[in-house]
């Protein structure tokens, strides 16, 4: 989405504000919101995945306003039960973090356990073993280091001048999309191939940025807390033949069931937009045994089934927007139109 579209959905949400609409009227049972990375805000300038984090500050602020509003806490268990029954009086917020990262202990979890609320985590679990790739991580420090950049695109190798800000984050947004459009293995290959060529310790970068499995277990053991799986690796599913994401699905399940000796019940599908999952993978998650699948399309859940469980929106909270106003009318729902992410897949 370009500056001047962002601008203009913002506009139209403070529009929206001003009018009282989230007063007057919602629609559907609740909404789920998605949080990445919290931790407090960096200086730097090149910062190609800012959009991912919100401050532990404003994590507060948030949850202090939805108990303001009037709004239900749930964990996902409840939320599939809610959209399935009759409506209720009250809405629901689900709070839900993906990732894993190793900041979520640090600076989230201080501020959700001393407000009492429940969330959930998804968890790719190759991270906690240190055995995952945050490919995005080093891509983001080679292009923050270098001012020319080169690596191998198909069968050529590419060479790129960047030296201002703008078009570090040019580059970064291209070649993010061109590694989410190859295949697990191909991905692999080119990352290691860049990181080698600047010196970037991949693996310490990514267990560094990633709790591990005592931190999840402190986590695990406090009853408010929800654990999901985010399959093992975090792949792109979409780039996947259907055997190898299915496998992925119940591979992540049953790590984690086996490390949290628990039933593993919900799916967060990784990265979650429409270019990342298809309507085979949202079957394949009910085959795999879980109840429930989290997209990042933006919506919100419906009541009395209208809303497939295995193929739920979310509100991805974007970073560099710290406005109550604007949270408030997306959780009210009248932003979003029905949202059919799968082509209308039935519960």
């Amino acid at each position: 989405m370009s500056s001047d579209e962002r601008w203009l959905d913002r506009w139209r949400l403070e529009l929206a504000w001003f009018t009282g609409q989230p007063l007057l009227r919602s629609r559907g049972a609740g909404a789920i919101l998605r949080f990445e990375r919290v931790r407090p805000r960096r200086s730097g300038v090149f910062q190609p995945l800012r959009d991912n984090e919100i401050t532990p500050q404003f994590l507060d602020r948030a949850v202090r306003a939805l108990k303001r509003w009037k709004y239900d806490f749930l964990g996902m268990d409840e939320v599939c039960r809610r959209a399935v029954t009759l409506p209720e009086k009250r809405r629901f917020v689900a709070l839900t973090f993906d990732g894993a990262g190793k900041d979520l202990i640090s600076f989230a979890y201080p501020v959700l356990a001393r407000h009492a609320v429940p969330f959930t985590i998804y968890v790719p679990t190759a991270f906690p073993d240190g055995l995952g790739q945050a490919w995005w991580l080093g891509l983001e420090e080679v292009i923050a280091r270098e001012s020319r950049v080169s690596l191998m695109m198909g069968d050529r190798e590419q060479r790129f001048t960047v030296t201002g800000n703008a078009e570090k984050l040019a580059l970064f947004r291209f070649l993010e999309g061109w590694l989410r459009s190859l295949p697990p293995a191909d991905l692999s290959a080119v990352i290691a191939d860049l990181c080698t060529r600047y010196r970037i310790d991949l693996a310490a970068l990514s267990r560094a940025a990633s709790m591990d499995w005592e931190d999840l277990a402190k986590l695990a053991a406090d009853p408010l807390v929800t654990i999901g799986s985010a399959t093992v690796n975090y792949p792109v599913l979409a780039t996947m033949k259907d055997a190898a994401a299915l496998r992925e699905m119940a591979m992540g399940k049953a790590v984690a069931e086996a490390a949290f000796h628990r039933e593993v019940r919900h799916l967060a599908f990784p990265f979650g937009d429409r270019e990342s999952f298809r309507r085979s993978h949202v079957v394949m998650a009910e085959e795999a045994g879980f109840a429930s699948a989290v997209s990042t399309i933006p919506g919100i859940v419906d009541a009395e089934g209208r809303t497939n469980l295995r193929a739920l929106p979310r509100i991805s909270w974007d970073g560099r927007v710290r406005s109550l106003r604007m949270m408030r009318v997306l959780v009210s729902g009248i932003a979003f139109a029905p949202v059919k992410p799968t082509g209308g897949v039935t519960n």
